[in-house]
């Protein structure tokens, strides 16, 4: 954030891979991938995700028409691999911090799919400034739409899997990531 906001947006906007791997790389070491559970889990999310992007960036369906930039690394057939990976952590992270809240298994639910659709309502501000993606104009109603019921379905999944992680860590991802992107949607980028 202090980079960006002394104006060495480019430098540090060009290394976002290294950030998601560095993010990608601390939620597997603290959150262990220790059973096949986790792994078959974690892997049908990361497919989830990418099919969905991709759909989204080849057929403008599900999330609207939108394109990715290049900041975000490596892409398959238009879709970042770190979109996958992404939807899977962010559904992992913010499952937790439901279970940590909530009790009921519908509430806990719809309380992780709000927080993943309240951190992209962020992201979304921001992605075009940083040539992650963009939708043109404005932001679609769907997007926000199709980003709940679908955060929603892998919520109930990862909570029926009775999957247990690391609930500091969950809070601490999703808090830097919503800080990053919430700063920059009040302090645009000089």
């Amino acid at each position: 954030m202090i980079g960006i906001t002394l104006g060495y947006s480019d430098w540090f906007l060009s290394k976002t891979p290294i950030n998601l791997l560095v993010c990608t790389g601390l939620f597997f070491w603290i959150y262990p991938m220790n059973s096949k559970r986790k792994i078959l889990i974690f892997f049908l999310f990361f497919c989830i995700g990418m099919l969905a992007e991709w759909l989204g960036v080849n057929f403008g369906v599900l999330f609207g028409s939108y394109d990715y930039g290049n900041n975000l690394g490596y892409k398959v057939d238009g879709v970042p691999l770190f979109i996958g990976i992404n939807w899977a952590l962010l559904t992992f992270v913010t499952a937790e911090i439901s279970r940590k809240v909530m009790t009921n298994f519908w509430a806990t639910a719809t309380l992780g799919a709000f927080l993943m659709v309240f951190l992209d309502f962020f992201m979304e501000q921001n992605a075009p400034d940083f040539d992650f993606w963009s939708f043109g104009d404005h932001v679609p109603l769907k997007n926000y739409i199709t980003w709940f019921a679908l955060a929603f379905v892998l919520q109930v999944v990862f909570l029926k899997s009775d999957i247990q992680g690391n609930k500091n860590l969950a809070i601490h991802l999703y808090v830097a990531q919503l800080v990053f992107f919430a700063y920059f949607t009040f302090m645009p980028i000089p």
